[in-house]
């Protein structure tokens, strides 16, 4: 499980409520049936009409990614690229045929058997890199969803707003207060609601499916990286310290606060080049 959605989720939940009993009267009056329905029911309607059945039927699916933890191992991607380079080297194909069968990543899987069908290393690049956009188009896609249901539900809150404040006004010169005080906290729950959402529901899950795309969009370009030195018969020592440089990089990149380590990068990453280039001769 997700630790950080489902505390974030619940940490949020619960400070809403501590916030409802240590300022409310009468804490029970935030709960409203009506507004409930026309947010929610709205929401869904809403999204109902603007996304195909089929589409959202793959949404609801992927909804349960955001609460599973999942680890993308690169270590292992890097060995499984390197040992296909061992044995294309020594031209052991059959190994690499019976390699392919335990590769549990169908990305890597493909293009280590297109490299080892001779494919042009031009058109294992078109291919792999085609792969990449349809899968960032997709998962988009499904991101997409959420972020228009996080605008879909304040605006049914604002709707449920209006409508409690019709019902309001119309029986404002009646004899009866108490339906005066029913239709005002519809008008108002109902905003609450859809703001509830929008953005402690909606927004985050689409921008975590958006984060997932990207962190699987990462690892995807980094086999293509490597299924290019595979593919050029480049040394199994070579390809593995090559991608494990590309991925230590990439954490560098996101974790360095400063110019100065993007300055120094070109100058550290020379050594290196040479003395994967001596590697190379050695295998």
């Amino acid at each position: 499980m997700d630790l950080s959605t489902i505390a974030g989720i619940l940490a949020g939940i619960g400070l809403i409520i501590l916030s409802i009993f240590l300022s409310a009267v009468q804490p029970d009056v935030y709960f409203n049936l009506p507004g409930v329905l026309i947010v929610i029911g709205g929401t869904i309607a809403a999204t109902l009409v603007s996304f195909p059945t089929q589409e959202l039927g793959k949404v609801w699916r992927v909804v349960g990614n955001v609460f599973r933890h999942t680890e993308y191992s690169i270590d292992d991607d890097i060995a499984e690229i390197a040992n296909a380079a061992r044995l294309r080297r020594h031209g052991d194909l059959a190994r690499i045929e019976d390699q392919l069968a335990r590769i549990a990543n169908p990305f890597l899987r493909t293009a280590i058997q297109l490299v080892i069908d001779n494919t042009p290393t031009n058109e294992i690049v078109n291919i792999l890199q085609w792969r990449i956009k349809r899968l960032r188009e997709q998962e988009r896609a499904e991101a997409h969803v959420f972020h228009i249901m996080s605008v879909y539900a304040p605006a049914f809150g604002m709707f449920g707003t209006l409508v409690g404040m019709v019902n309001m006004l119309f029986g404002i010169n009646g004899p009866d207060l108490l339906n005066v005080g029913h239709n005002m906290a519809v008008a108002l729950m109902t905003t609450l609601y859809g703001l509830i959402l929008s953005n402690l529901i909606f927004k985050p899950i689409a921008i975590k499916l958006e984060r997932r795309t990207e962190k699987r969009a990462m690892i995807m370009r980094m086999i293509v990286e490597g299924t290019i030195m595979l593919a050029g018969n480049r040394s199994p020592v070579f390809i593995r310290e090559t991608l494990n440089s590309f991925s230590a990089h990439h954490d560098d990149e996101l974790r360095s606060g400063g110019s100065t380590s993007h300055q120094s990068a070109p100058s550290e990453k020379r050594p290196a080049r040479q003395s994967h280039s001596n590697l190379d001769d050695d295998f």
